[in-house]
């Protein structure tokens, strides 16, 4: 993190806008990087004012600190919120239509005409690898609908990964969110479409996860931290190439029942897997020996995930998160609704939807 005041000056960035959530903005290296600024001359300020699962709200109000404290720069720290938020209050800052009109699903790229400010993203979790996307999620306030708002120009500058920043993480963040970085490279490698790159960078990722995740999280090392940070910025190039099932399993209980979004794959990943092995077995053959897996089947993959959840902490049913009999109907008409499953490599109906759900329970 050395680096990030000496890039500022040597771009002619003096007035930055800090994007974080309120859990990171607290913890001491946070205060290092703001200490290491400051004895810079570089005059900041930190936006912190974010949802766990962010809303529109978060980012209109970011804007309007952008603005009033006349910043030059945006620098997003932390997980997926604060890029998300970051990387939306971006997009902001020159586009003023309604900020949900710049929506990808119904084509709102093409309103993305203006320039953004500088962006700059440090990651302090390794699981969205929100910080190499050039999109950010950010739901509606009332409904809680998650909206995507897309564009190339929404790429940060540079980006600032240093494992050095997630060793203080806590067993829970760093299993939840490394879950994450392995729903994303299964699901990209698994995607609909022909894109060999994309399959050969999900497989290391796959690889890097299978071997490091259990060490980082209940003994982690500079080793398996790093080995986890490189793993969740391969994953979010990956899926460039499409996510299916699991995530959208996964977003309707963020929405409903404000989950983790790394612990709603958690949970999810198996069962989701399980759906996926029928006629996609030679997938499933590459994922196994990818994973060192005795027996190289779709069957022996789903077994190990439920292993790595347990060897990790988190749970390997819905009821444990708080999912009842009584939201199951919800959840499948909203992960129906969801925009990821389009991609997935075989269809999923509602009916299948509840199906999953209900074994999961």
């Amino acid at each position: 993190m050395n680096e990030l005041p000496g890039h500022l000056k040597a771009n002619g960035i003096a007035q930055p806008l800090i994007v974080t959530d309120p859990m990171v903005a607290q913890l001491d290296f946070f205060k290092k990087i703001k200490d290491s600024l400051t004895a810079k001359g570089i005059s900041f300020e930190v936006f912190s004012d974010i949802h766990k699962n962010p809303v529109k709200t978060d980012v209109l109000k970011g804007g309007d600190f952008f603005k009033e404290t006349k910043r030059d720069c945006i620098i997003g720290i932390g997980g997926g919120a604060a890029m998300d938020v970051a990387r939306a209050i971006a997009l902001r800052i020159n586009h003023h239509r309604d900020l949900f009109d710049y929506d990808d699903l119904i084509g709102g790229d093409q309103y993305v005409t203006e320039e953004v400010p500088y962006f700059i993203t440090i990651p302090t979790t390794s699981g969205t690898g929100s910080e190499v996307g050039r999109s950010a999620i950010i739901s509606e306030d009332d409904t809680h609908r998650k909206r995507i708002l897309f564009a190339p120009k929404l790429l940060a500058k540079i980006v600032f990964a240093d494992p050095l920043l997630t060793m203080d993480l806590p067993p829970f963040i760093t299993a939840a969110t490394g879950m994450d970085a392995l729903t994303h490279n299964m699901e990209a490698f698994l995607a609909k479409g022909f894109h060999p790159m994309a399959d050969g960078i999900a497989l290391e990722g796959i690889s890097l996860i299978n071997e490091s995740i259990a060490d980082a999280v209940n003994k982690p090392s500079l080793e398996s931290r790093s080995k986890m940070m490189i793993a969740s910025l391969m994953g979010a190039v990956a899926f460039q190439k499409g996510l299916g099932v699991v995530h959208s399993l996964a977003h309707p209980l963020s929405s409903l029942l404000d989950t983790h979004h790394g612990l709603a794959n958690a949970v999810n990943l198996p069962y989701g897997m399980q759906f996926n092995i029928n006629g996609f077995e030679d997938k499933f053959r590459k994922i196994a020996r990818t994973m060192e897996l005795k027996e190289e089947t779709g069957e022996a993959v789903v077994k190990r995930l439920f292993e790595l959840n347990k060897q990790i902490g988190m749970p390997v049913k819905l009821n444990a998160i708080g999912v009842k009999q009584e939201h199951l109907e919800t959840l499948a008409d909203l992960a129906f609704a969801d925009f990821c499953h389009p991609n997935n490599p075989k269809p999923v109906a509602r009916a299948d939807f509840r199906k999953i759900y209900g074994e999961a329970l």
